[in-house]
Order: C-alpha cells, then structure tokens, then sequence
C-alpha cells in the first residue's frame, strides 16, 4: 500500500519532532483551553479538530510550492503575518472584554440566561487561527521537505505527514479539552471566568502584536 511506503528511515526523527512540537505551549493550545471553558468539552474537541485541519492547508501549500512564492516575496509574506495577526489580536480581545464583563464560563457548554455559542464559531476559530498563522507556512516549508525523497510523490506525502501532525496534535489537544472540561466547578466560578479570559485574551493579544512586529519569519 502507499502509505506502508511513506514509513522509512526518517520517519522515527518526524514523529519525535512533530510530537514535541505539538505539546510545545502555544496559540493552539490558549484557544482550546478558552473555548473548552466557553462552550464545553464538544467545542474543545471541535476547536482541536479544526485546528488540525488546517495542517492540510499548509502541507499542500508547501508541496505545491506557494509557500517559497510568499517566502521570497516580502510584501506577501508581510500582508499573510498581519492578517494572523490581526485575528490573534481580535481574538484576545473578544476574551479581555468578556473579562471585563464579568461574564461566566458555562459549565459543559450549559448556562442559564447565557446566550448559546454557534456551533461553526469554534470550527472558524480553530481553523482561521492555525490557516492565517504565517509561522506555521513557514514551519510546514522549512521541516516537511526533510522528510520528503526526491522519488516521493511530494503532495501525498506531505499531506500523509500533515495526517501523522493531526493525530499526534489532536491526542494532545483532547487530552487538554477532558483535563480543563473535567474542572466544572471551578468552571462555574464567575471569577475564575474572569481571570481565564484576561489571562488568556492578554497573552493572544501578545501573540499578535509580538508575530506583527517580527520581521524575520520565524
């Protein structure tokens, strides 16, 4: 079968790596953490998932070799980071206002008098925070030809990899979505709700200004 083939000497070295890198702290993690504590354990898991989708995104673009196009154009590049930025920032401060509201966290996505989260809100969450984020482009253009043979047909391959990516990054983000969902008390403490999303909404904020202000991509 093709896939037994995409299993060779490197392919002990990617899994090492792309595990660390997926429990490495993080934007992925901040946002699943928050919308778990918003809507519950169900938009947890749908934020992860929708996250990790977006690795198909970035894994055809680089096979496809628009990754190098935006690489060696800086304006591109630069416009892709602002965008990223942009919607990190709106994000944090969507949470620092909910902070400042007071406004409680619903326990397992249950709240009275609390108006319902849409359900495709944490799918355009997940997926737009990890599509528009110019560090992943980047990441996926830089590590996946490594793991890529010249003999390699280099669009399966890399979105077999970006599906190794997805599964090994949702074990650990639905590990963190049952951890957080498991804490429904302190879920149901108004503030704690608060602190959360301060906390939260502060450093996404810092996320965007810090990716903003890079000028190199790394």
């Amino acid at each position: 079968m093709m896939q037994l083939g995409f299993i060779d000497a490197q392919f002990i070295p990617f899994l090492v790596a792309i595990t660390l890198l997926s429990i490495s702290p993080g934007v992925d993690t901040l946002l699943v953490i928050r919308n778990t504590a918003r809507g519950g354990i169900g938009d947890g898991i749908t934020t992860s998932i929708a996250i990790c989708c977006g690795l198909f995104v970035h894994a055809t673009i680089s096979a496809l070799g628009i990754s190098l196009i935006l690489l060696q154009s800086a304006w591109a590049f630069h416009m892709l980071k602002l965008v990223g930025a942009g919607y990190l920032i709106w994000l944090g401060i969507t949470s620092l206002l909910a902070a400042r509201r007071g406004q409680p966290l619903p326990v397992n996505g249950i709240l009275k008098n609390t108006p319902a989260v849409s359900r495709w809100q944490p799918v355009k969450e997940g997926f737009l925070s990890n599509v528009l984020n110019p560090k992943t482009v980047v990441f996926y253009m830089a590590f996946l030809p490594q793991f890529i043979a010249p003999t390699d047909p280099a669009l399966l391959k890399s979105l077999w990899l970006a599906g190794v990516h997805f599964v090994i990054a949702n074990i650990w983000q639905i590990s963190v979505v049952l951890m957080v969902g498991s804490a429904g008390k302190w879920l149901a403490s108004a503030r704690f709700a608060q602190t959360l999303n301060a906390a939260t909404g502060a450093v996404l904020v810092m996320f965007g200004i810090r990716l903003a202000l890079t000028q190199r991509p790394v």
